[in-house]
């Protein structure tokens, strides 16, 4: 997570979505860089609306925009599933052996075993009840994303590639396809709501 302090504005880390990249562009930038441990690097929505949008609006007497990335779902899942393919992940992570369609089904069930247990993108970006993004953009877009930030930030960007998942296949059957459509059924339509 970070936080531009004059130009008010947050910016949330989606995992699998560039945030590595975007910290190590950014960081000297920004007033508040939060890049360990991952359960606060990867602030969501929830908590920040909670816990932290509350105490920078009430420190800085004003508003805060919130933005963050947001990945097409089976995309995210892909990054996931070949990110947990690296020698270094540990064995109860790993999704050596196994393919992108087995990887999608154990996601979609309940409770999902520890190598799928990554999340969703809709409960991370979604708040419980209230407001959630102010400013949400596709990844498969970042050009966008970018032009936003260097204009809010008045400063040319340049994104190093960084924490890029190893290739692999992540085709899935069509069966695979309609369950995941099902489960990730938030995610699919708030990735939908999206423009660019």
């Amino acid at each position: 997570m970070l936080v531009f302090w004059e130009q008010r504005l947050a910016f949330l880390a989606t995992p699998k979505t560039g945030s590595t990249a975007i910290a190590a562009a950014l960081e000297s930038l920004a007033a508040v860089s939060i890049q360990r441990p991952p359960l606060l690097k990867h602030t969501t929505v929830h908590r920040y609306r909670r816990f932290i949008g509350p105490f920078l609006e009430a420190a800085s007497k004003g508003d805060f925009t919130l933005v963050a990335l947001m990945r097409e779902p089976t995309d995210w899942l892909g990054s996931w599933y070949r990110f947990r393919q690296r020698e270094e992940t540990d064995a109860g992570k790993s999704t050596k052996g196994m393919s992108f369609d087995e990887f999608v089904r154990a996601w979609c069930q309940d409770p999902r075993p520890d190598f799928a247990d990554v999340g969703s993108q809709g409960k991370f970006l979604r708040p419980r009840q209230g407001v959630g993004v102010d400013r949400l953009f596709r990844y498969e877009e970042i050009g966008s994303f970018v032009q936003f930030l260097e204009e809010r930030l008045d400063c040319a960007i340049t994104l190093p590639r960084l924490n890029v998942s190893p290739p692999g296949a992540t085709e899935v059957t069509a069966g695979t396809a309609a369950l995941l459509r099902e489960v990730a059924a938030e995610d699919f339509a708030l990735y939908a709501t999206l423009t660019g």
